[in-house]
C-alpha cells in the first residue's frame, strides 16, 4: 500500500486531504510544519509528500529540498494559493512532481495522486526493463557463461551506471577492448563519443600534444591549433590502452587531468574543462611496475578505482563451444555461405589447447577453418591449425627444436610473428606477449646489427 505524507499549518484542509486519500485506499500520516515532516521522515518512509507551500518557520520548499536530500526518488507535490508560473518551475527545477495552485476540489488532488503512482510505476517497469535489456546486450556482446565471465558481466552492469575510473586486466585476445565497449555502451554516456588510443603506438616526443592538444607554433610542425583526444572525446569515454606503456614524465601530467578535469594545450596556459569517463587497460603487471618505479602508483590508484579482469580462454574452456558456435556464425555471414558444424573430435581437440593467444587466437582459427572448408558442411580436423602448437614435453632431451643462442631464437620468433600476421606489428607484439614499443626496439636493434 502507497503511503502519503500530507503537510500544511491548515488543520482543515490537512485533515480533509488525510481522509479522502485513506478513503482512496493510501496509508496517509500528517504533519503541521514542515519540521515536524522531517521528524516524521527521519523515522518513516514514504512514496509521496503532499507539502503546502507557504507555512510559518520551513516553507514547502525548503522541505522539498530537505526531503530530497534523503530520499532522492520520493513523489513530492507542492499546492499554493500564490500560484504563478516562476513559482511552478521552480518547483520542478527543485523536483517536484506537480504543483496545484488553490482552491482545489478533492477530485482534483485523488486524480493527480493517482496518476502520479501510475507514472512512477511505469518508471519502475521501465527501469526493470533497461536492466534486463543490458543484462541481454551484455550476454550478446561478451559471449559466455561461464563463473569468469558471469562475474564479469555482474561487475560490468554495476561500474557502467557510474562514472567510475575503470583498470581492465588480462591478456592479450582476452577480450579488453570488448570489456570496455560494452561498459560505454550500457552507461549513460552510450551515444557520446567512444574513443581509444594505444599509449605504445605514440612517440614519446608526441605524447603530450596528443592527449591533451597543441595551439599553432607551439613546436616544429605544429602549423595549427589542434585539439587532444582528451578534448575531442569530452561528455564520452576514453580507452588509454596499454596505459603501463605512458612515459614517466607524462604520468604526473595524466594524474593531474584525471582529478582536475581539466586540460591545457601545449603551448598555451588556458585550462579547458572537460568531462570524460576514463578507462585504463593493461595486460602487465602494474603491481610489479609500481614497485620498479616504472609507474605511478598515485595515477594507479586513481585509475584502480573499479577493477575488472578479464579471464584467459584456458580458465574458461566451459565457453569454447559457445565461442566457436558464435565465430562460426560471424564468419559465415561474412563469407555469405551456410552455417557449418565442427566434429566432436575436433571440438575435443580444441578444448585440450591452452589458447595462448585467447578469444582473438580462436576467432581467427574459426576464421581460417571456414576459409579452409570451402564447400563442406562440417569443419574437419585438417582445416583447424593450431598456432603456436604446445610441446607435449619440457624436456630439452625431448624437444625438436634445435639448439640456438637465445637471441637468434628471440629474432627468429619475431620475424615469424610479422609474417603470421603481414606485418602487423601491433597483432604480432600482441601474439608474441610483448609491447609494440618493444616490438619496434628490436627490430630497430636487428637492423642495425646488419
Amino acid at each position: 500500500m502507497k503511503r502519503i505524507l500530507v503537510v500544511d499549518d491548515d488543520e482543515h484542509l490537512r485533515m480533509v486531504m488525510q481522509e479522502t486519500l485513506n478513503s482512496s485506499g493510501y496509508t496517509v500520516e500528517a504533519a503541521d510544519s514542515g519540521q515536524q515532516a522531517l521528524d516524521i521522515l527521519n523515522n518513516e518512509s514514504f512514496d509521496l509528500i503532499i507539502s503546502d507551500l507557504m507555512m510559518p518557520g520551513m516553507k514547502g520548499n525548503e522541505l522539498l529540498k530537505e526531503a530530497k536530500k534523503k530520499y532522492p526518488d520520493i513523489g513530492f507535490f507542492l499546492i499554493s494559493a500564490y500560484g504563478t508560473i516562476e513559482t511552478a518551475v521552480d518547483a520542478m527545477k527543485t523536483g517536484a512532481y506537480d504543483f496545484i495552485t488553490k482552491p482545489f476540489s478533492i477530485t482534483q488532488i485523488e486524480s493527480r495522486v493517482a496518476h502520479y503512482f501510475e507514472f512512477s510505476s511505469l518508471k519502475e517497469e521501465n527501469k526493470n526493463l533497461k536492466q534486463r535489456l543490458m543484462s541481454h546486450q551484455l550476454q550478446s556482446q561478451l559471449v559466455g557463461s561461464s563463473p569468469g565471465m558471469k562475474e564479469l558481466i555482474y561487475n560490468i552492469e554495476i561500474v557502467a551506471k557510474s562514472d567510475a575510473p575503470v583498470f581492465i586486466r588480462g591478456e592479450s585476445g582476452t577480450g579488453k577492448e570488448l570489456t570496455v565497449e560494452a561498459v560505454h555502451d550500457n552507461s549513460s554516456r552510450a551515444g557520446k563519443p567512444f574513443l581509444k588510443i594505444n599509449c605504445a603506438a605514440v612517440p614519446e616526443t608526441l605524447f603530450e600534444s596528443t592527449l591533451f592538444g597543441h595551439e599553432k607554433g607551439s613546436f616544429s610542425g605544429a602549423y595549427k591549433a589542434q585539439k587532444g583526444i582528451f578534448e575531442e572525446c569530452d561528455g564520452g569515454t576514453l580507452l588509454l590502452d596499454e596505459i603501463t606503456e605512458i612515459p614517466y614524465s607524462m604520468q604526473a601530467k595524466l594524474l593531474r587531468v584525471i582529478q582536475e578535469m581539466r586540460v591545457t594545450r601545449v603551448g598555451s596556459t588556458v585550462e579547458i574543462p572537460i568531462d570524460v569517463r576514463v578507462i585504463a587497460s593493461s595486460n602487465r603487471d602494474v603491481e610489479k611496475l609500481v614497485e620498479e618505479s616504472k609507474f605511478r602508483e598515485d595515477l594507479f590508484f586513481r585509475l584502480n578505482v573499479f577493477p575488472l579482469t578479464v579471464p584467459p580462454l584456458r580458465e574458461r574452456k566451459d565457453d569454447l563451444p559457445l565461442l566457436t558456435e558464435h565465430f562460426l556464425t560471424v564468419f559465415s555471414e561474412k563469407y555469405k555461405v551456410a552455417k557449418k558444424e565442427i566434429l566432436p573430435e575436433t571440438m575435443e581437440r580444441l578444448m585440450a589447447y591452452q589458447w595462448p593467444g585467447n578469444i582473438r587466437q580462436l576467432e581467427n582459427l574459426i576464421e581460417r577453418a571456414v576459409l579452409y572448408s570451402a564447400r563442406e558442411d562440417v569443419i574437419l580436423d585438417k582445416h583447424v591449425v593450431l598456432e603456436m602448437n604446445q610441446p607435449k614435453s619440457t624436456s630439452v632431451e625431448e624437444t625438436d627444436t634445435p639448439l640456438m643462442p637465445l637471441a637468434e631464437m628471440e629474432k627468429r620468433m619475431i620475424y615469424s610473428a610479422l609474417k603470421e600476421t603481414n606485418n602487423h606489428k601491433t597483432k604480432a607484439a600482441e601474439l608474441l606477449g610483448i609491447t609494440v614499443r618493444t616490438l619496434r626496439n628490436k627490430l630497430h636493434q636487428f637492423e642495425e646489427e646488419n
